[in-house]
């Protein structure tokens, strides 16, 4: 196991303020350069080889054929299952490196904290990691905003009706389906609730490109922006744009990390379990 150190009380100190106050979760909150947090670079390769040297045996893999889209993905099942019990879904999605149809790829270290023994133990779930052969998003200029725009690719059409049969098939919790995703991925899980707002209870984007194009159905939504201002592959301006548009919504986030890239920015949320305690509090 990793051993605790004190730049990861920092974030669960500010995690935890972050949840036990409604109107501090609102804001547009700034993590500092001067603090503790500063990159640290071995540390961040022996959480991810933590990570990664998790067993998935558990993640079964599955295949969905939607038209002429195939989508290999993995499904995790609750540790504790219980056939009398309904379940919130994760659906985590990967960057875009990780594109192809070997389903093993797509198991980035987002996906993996669902390994974790504490996690598994104590946000019983099903958790969904699909993997697309080809990008789930586009990028475009938007020339009125100035900043980059996510466009949703086929696949997530196809994505949404694989979520619909699980819900049919398996003890899902239809108020608690949760989205999670870094860089492409990030910029997928705002387009998959631009898409089908009415499906998703909550979403978390880390590092993503924004998605405009239902501002008005997600000024109720619980969604958690995560950027780095030094990200120079998905510019963090975006997220701030967005920000500023969805800022009547109560229930959005943007935290801002000024010492972090694109390739940094998961470093301070791999060793708590605050992405699934932020998740998990919500319901439609």
């Amino acid at each position: 196991m990793i051993q605790d150190k004190p730049m990861y009380k920092f974030f669960i100190v500010i995690g935890f303020m972050l949840l036990i106050n409604p109107a501090f979760s609102q804001r547009r909150h700034r993590l500092p350069e001067n603090s503790s947090i500063k990159f640290d670079s071995i540390a961040f390769a022996t959480q991810k080889h933590y990570l990664n040297g998790l067993s998935a045996d558990e993640y079964q893999k599955k295949t969905f054929k939607f038209k002429d889209i195939h989508i290999p993905y993995r499904l995790l099942e609750p540790s504790n299952f219980k056939s009398t019990k309904k379940y919130p879904l994760v659906v985590s999605l990967h960057n875009s490196i990780r594109v192809g149809n070997d389903n093993e790829k797509q198991l980035e270290p987002l996906s993996r904290i669902w390994l974790k023994p504490q996690i598994r133990k104590n946000f019983q779930a099903f958790v969904l990691a699909p993997q697309f052969e080809t990008r789930s998003t586009n990028y475009a200029f938007d020339e009125v905003r100035n900043v980059l725009v996510a466009k949703p690719n086929s696949n997530l059409i196809a994505l949404i009706d694989l979520i619909e049969q699980l819900e049919k098939e398996l003890n899902i919790d239809e108020n608690r389906i949760y989205l999670i995703g870094y860089s492409m991925g990030g910029s997928s899980v705002q387009n998959l609730l631009s898409l089908s707002p009415g499906t998703f209870a909550a979403m978390i984007s880390i590092a993503g490109v924004p998605d405009f194009s239902s501002t008005n159905a997600l000024q109720s939504k619980p969604i958690w922006l995560i950027h780095g201002e030094k990200d120079n592959e998905n510019p963090f301006n975006g997220s701030e744009v967005l920000f500023n548009e969805l800022k009547q919504n109560k229930k959005v986030r943007f935290s801002i990390y000024s010492n972090l890239d694109h390739n940094t920015i998961n470093y301070p949320l791999l060793n708590t379990d605050e992405l699934p305690k932020w998740l998990f509090q919500w319901k439609k």
